[in-house]
This record gives structure tokens, sequence and C-alpha cells, in this order.
């Protein structure tokens, strides 16, 4: 990691709910919760909580220097909403695989 730059990854005990057009799309009470310098708390949703026949892979591929090469999916009428690392940086092994949403409903408890 970069000098001041960290990110942590914890298991949350929030259940997360993605809606889109009064849809639910993923919904998971075993989210991980990955903390980054910089950037609001994200919340990685493993595949089988994710109702990912709704999800369409996209071209878009994006570089992170600190978690790695990130694939795209997008939702009907929401573009690369969804991403993942299917092969991410050591430092950040436990999100491999795992889905996050850029808008997610976040229940306490």
């Amino acid at each position: 990691m970069a000098k001041g730059h960290t990110i942590t990854i914890e298991e949350g005990t929030e259940r997360v709910r993605v809606l889109r057009d009064g849809q639910v799309v993923a919904e998971s009470e075993r989210p991980l919760v990955l903390h980054e310098t910089g950037c609001p708390p994200r919340y990685y949703l493993p595949p089988q909580d994710v109702r990912t026949d709704l999800l369409t892979p996209s071209e878009t591929h994006t570089h992170c220097p600190f978690k790695g090469t990130a694939s795209y999916w997008s939702l009907p009428g929401a573009p690369d909403t969804v991403w993942a690392y299917p092969d991410p940086k050591p430092e950040v092994a436990a999100i491999k695989d795992h889905l996050c949403f850029y808008e997610v409903e976040v229940a306490a408890g």
C-alpha cells in the first residue's frame, strides 16, 4: 500500500439490500465491508446473494493499484453498476468474486 493509504476488510453485521426500479437485485446478511482511504465504505456481496441472472457482462475494466483489475456488469438501464475483482491483489484476497454495487441500502442488525 502507498504510504497513508489503507484498506481494511471486515465481515459486516448489517443486512445489505440492493434495489433497482423497486426490484431486489441483491440481499445479503454476510457482506464484506471494505474501508479504503478517501472512499466511502463499500459492501462486497457473495454472488450467491445476488440476482446474477439480471446482470449483463460489460466490456468495462478498471485498474486500482491497491486492489487489482475490476470487471463490470450492467443492470437493465444502469450500465456498469456492479463490479468485482476476479483476481484481486493478495492484500484484499477476501473480496475475490464478491460483487459490489454503487448504491446499497443498509439495515442495522
